[in-house]
């Protein structure tokens, strides 16, 4: 185990130092010398070398020594070293550093008295403290404000020991005679301080008879203060109401640290409606005035919190919050989208939404490197508003429209799913969405765009001219047939060898499975998930193909299949609609005339690799569909597709119903707790907040969410016995785990008659595992209980193992005694929390973090050796 040290050093372990060779160096006059091998003996002992012998050459050579660097080193060495040996006694030899230090803290030269000081803050031996106290508390009249702040803190921690309060017992009272004098604000604050750890109720004291000059006190002070009122209010709630107002005033505070305490003081302490909204109003304004992205993310988390607890006020802040758009940091937008969509009520979705509207206006100027990746965030903002509140959908489904040919792919899908969806649900906008769509079908450049828009064409395209237009839009996105020639094919088959041969390389590589909703794979070219920049120039065809024609012949047959659908309902639908024969007949044969040569271009060498045989058969089958339509079969075609999308919406709408039911507080009252009635209540002597704030309390109180039942059944299941109940020691465990910590809060109780020395803890652990400190040792009396706490760090999210023992002495045995603990298993599942991924989402991640490895190999055999081999 490592040894506490209040210094870093960095330690190289290619060079060691020998101990004869620091002797030497100090024992030499040379200062920098001296100061490189104290130097080097502090590194040394920070990793666990012993230099027993070292101590009495640095008594010699090293005390005397005025060079100031050395005597800051020497008292580095003198925190690390063991000053007490095994039973816990100071060593005899620790007497010959107190007349040093007793020298050191009467040295003319401040900075030698004020690091003597500071060192006293660190030891914890009375023996070596007590005769130095004099000389410490002379310290507290010194004309320097260094010397002075320092002194205040020793004596604190002097106060603070074991047995302080024998050393310095009337420190409190020396301490408040130097608060009413001080002038210097650090040392100000350390009284203050002192005052707050040592003696609350003198503390308490000052601070309401200079509740006027709180406003006007350094930073520093305020913030002492609000430690104390936090303390304070947290052992006595019935006060709470004096100081409520303290902490109002110091919302103004010129120091946004100061305001933050603030308001998380007011919002711990008061659930008065005032009280919460000028805290809310205090984060809004941190969150506008502040630049480093850290303190945004802090306050987005608090925000977070008050919308979970105080949802009718943060109503009201919606505003205010979104301000925070305004940051070009990704992270704080989704963050804030996140608050903003759920404090969305029928009085501000206008607000909201034409905010939004303006934001995805802005990242059209193509000015910042992730603007699609925030327009899509802002469009799956608009589609969650438009679902909540659908009277907002023909304010926002057009603008987002021209985002259909988006470059950015994610965000064009984003937008073509909220079409689907808005004109599922909204019938009176599906003839303005289907014209505008067909309108801007030839600007959308993703296969899979491309696919959900036909969908919605061959689905919500009904009346005459709409079909008619569905289908004239569609063939000239193909452009001309067929799409080659078989002369062109031969003439241009060694022309295009080369270029054919290197686009096959591009293709081919690029294939990955997709994943389909139901989990199920599909297997694609990635050239259809991308944006086509420039569309293929193909012979006998125009110079300026249509965006269906260059996804197509880039062997993107899945697209062809789809396209085959959606012209087979359309003229499926033409029949019902349209009273001529004739142009029924006229749109059946030029649909069949384009899955043909869809069929002919699959099958040819034109392209580097043949139609698939799922694209094959969908196809065929639409070509029989046209030829031979039943009732039945058209039934299923026009009308049991878009019932089942319908069903589909309908059980999403179900799903997000359920949970917002299951997330809803369910509190519960006793049957004799008291109600206090608003107008009944003695306003005498009271301010606003404090009324609020009281009557508040009473709710809570009265509807029971002061009760927190649950939390105490999770916490019971969580803790673990590590010893048994015959064992003189009994131990148990609460495991806390907290992403990358683990904190063990251990119960040890004496249950024996005798008192336990030098009782320590001893973990080791097993794993990716690490203690950070090592607990320290203890005395515990007869049939008495001490809490010990232990912190480990996480470094993966591997399983791990900690183990142990308590160790302890007797007055009667000589001998130490071990108890060994049971052992704490660390599961991955500690790490683990649930949540919800839409289907998108997750298909997206699986497909970029590659969760599945593709192992490629070669085969030594072909299949037809294998058979011989076999036969033989």
């Amino acid at each position: 185990m490592e040894k506490s040290s209040t210094l870093l050093v960095h330690f190289d372990k290619s060079s060691p130092a020998l101990a004869n060779e620091i002797k030497e160096a100090l024992e030499g006059s040379d200062g920098a010398a001296k100061a490189d091998a104290m130097k080097k003996a502090i590194m040394l002992l920070l990793n666990g070398e012993s230099l027993p012998h070292l101590f009495i050459t640095i008594v010699r050579y090293v005390l005397p020594s005025e060079d100031h660097t050395v005597q800051k080193l020497l008292l580095l060495y003198l925190e690390i070293i063991d000053k007490t040996d095994p039973k816990g006694r100071v060593l005899p030899e620790m007497i010959l550093i107190c007349q040093n230090l007793r020298n050191n803290l009467q040295s003319p030269n401040e900075y030698i008295r004020g690091v003597t000081l500071r060192f006293l803050c660190r030891l914890c031996e009375s023996e070596i403290i007590e005769p130095l106290i004099p000389s410490v508390l002379s310290n507290l009249d010194h004309r320097h404000p260094f010397i002075r702040r320092n002194a205040l803190l020793a004596v604190m921690s002097i106060y603070r020991l074991p047995h302080g309060e024998q050393l310095v017992p009337d420190a409190p009272e020396m301490i408040e005679r130097a608060l009413a004098t001080e002038q210097d604000p650090s040392a100000k604050r350390n009284a203050f301080l002192m005052l707050f750890n040592c003696d609350q109720a003198r503390a308490v004291a000052y601070l309401l008879s200079h509740v006027d000059q709180v406003p006007e006190w350094n930073e520093l002070m305020q913030m002492v203060a609000l430690d104390l009122i936090r303390k304070v209010c947290r052992t006595n709630p019935a006060e709470k109401g004096k100081y409520i107002m303290i902490i109002v005033s110091l919302l103004t505070a010129p120091s946004a640290a100061v305001v933050y305490e603030c308001a998380s003081t007011l919002v711990s302490l008061s659930s008065a409606p005032t009280a919460i909204r000028s805290a809310a109003t205090t984060y809004c304004q941190l969150l506008l005035s502040q630049s480093d992205n850290n303190v945004k993310l802090i306050v987005l988390d608090r925000l977070n919190e008050l919308k979970s607890s105080h949802r009718e006020i943060m109503m009201d802040m919606i505003m205010d919050v979104l301000r925070a758009l305004s940051s070009p940091n990704l992270d704080i937008r989704r963050k804030t989208l996140d608050i903003a969509l759920e404090l969305i009520t029928p009085r501000n979705i206008d607000e909201v939404v034409l905010t939004l509207k303006k934001e995805v206006v802005k990242t059209q100027s193509g000015e910042l490197e992730k603007n699609g990746e925030y327009r899509q965030m802002l469009v799956q903002a608009i589609h969650s508003c438009a679902m909540k509140f659908p009277e907002v959908a023909s304010t926002v489904v057009h603008l987002l429209m021209d985002f259909l040919g988006d470059s950015n792919v994610a965000s064009a899908i984003d937008v073509v799913l909220f079409v689907r969806e808005i004109i599922e649900t909204n019938p009176k906008l599906r003839v303005s969405i289907i014209t505008r769509l067909l309108d801007t079908f030839y600007q959308i450049r993703a296969a899979r765009v491309c696919s959900c828009a036909l969908w919605i064409i061959g689905e919500y395209c009904l009346s005459l001219s709409e079909v008619e237009s569905g289908i004239s839009t569609i063939k000239q996105c193909l452009g001309d047939l067929p799409f080659y020639t078989v002369s062109e094919e031969g003439e241009t088959n060694d022309s295009l060898k080369k270029p054919q041969q290197v686009n096959s390389s591009v293709t081919v590589s690029s294939r990955r499975p997709a994943v389909l909703a139901d989990g199920t794979y599909a297997t694609q070219s990635a050239a259809s998930e991308t944006a086509v920049s420039a569309p293929a120039i193909v012979p006998g065809t125009l110079s300026s193909t249509g965006n269906l024609r260059s996804l197509i012949l880039t062997g993107d047959f899945f697209l062809g299949a789809v396209v085959s659908c959606t012209l087979t309902k359309l003229v499926l639908r033409l029949e019902e609609v349209q009273p001529s024969k004739a142009e029924v007949n006229k749109q059946t044969t030029g649909a069949l005339l384009i899955m043909t040569s869809m069929l002919q271009l699959g099958q040819s060498s034109y392209l580097p690799h043949p139609i698939d045989n799922d694209s094959y058969d969908r196809i065929v089958l639409c070509i029989r569909l046209l030829c031979n339509t039943g009732d039945a079969v058209r039934k299923i075609w026009l009308e049991s597709c878009r019932q089942s999308f319908a069903k589909m919406l309908a059980d999403k709408q179900f799903r997000e119903m359920e949970e917002i039911k299951a997330k809803a507080q369910i509190s519960y009252a006793q049957p004799d707790d008291l109600i206090d009635f608003y107008h009944l209540k003695g306003r005498r002597g009271m301010t606003q907040i404090e009324l609020e704030d009281e009557v508040h309390d009473d709710l809570k109180r009265a509807t029971g969410e002061f009760t927190k039942d649950g939390d105490d059944c999770n916490k019971l299941n969580r803790i673990l016995q590590l010893t048994g109940f015959s064992d003189p020691v009994y131990a148990e465990a609460y495991v806390t785990v907290h992403h990358y910590d683990i904190v063990l809060d251990v119960t040890v109780i004496n249950r024996t008659k005798e008192t336990l020395q030098n009782l320590c803890l001893e973990l080791a652990t097993m794993g990716d595992l690490k203690l950070v400190e090592r607990p320290q040792n203890y005395t515990l009396a007869p049939e008495s209980s001490k809490q010990i706490k232990a912190n480990i760090k996480v470094s993966s999210t591997e399983t791990g193992v900690i183990f142990g023992n308590i160790v302890y002495e007797t007055s009667n045995v000589l001998e130490r005694t071990v108890v060994v603990l049971n052992d704490i298993h660390i599961d991955i599942m500690d790490y683990i929390s649930p949540a919800t991924c839409a289907d998108v989402a997750f298909r997206n991640m699986w497909a970029e973090f590659e969760w599945e490895n593709k192992v490629m190999f070669q085969p030594l055999l072909s299949l037809h050796s294998f058979k011989l081999l076999k036969c033989m």
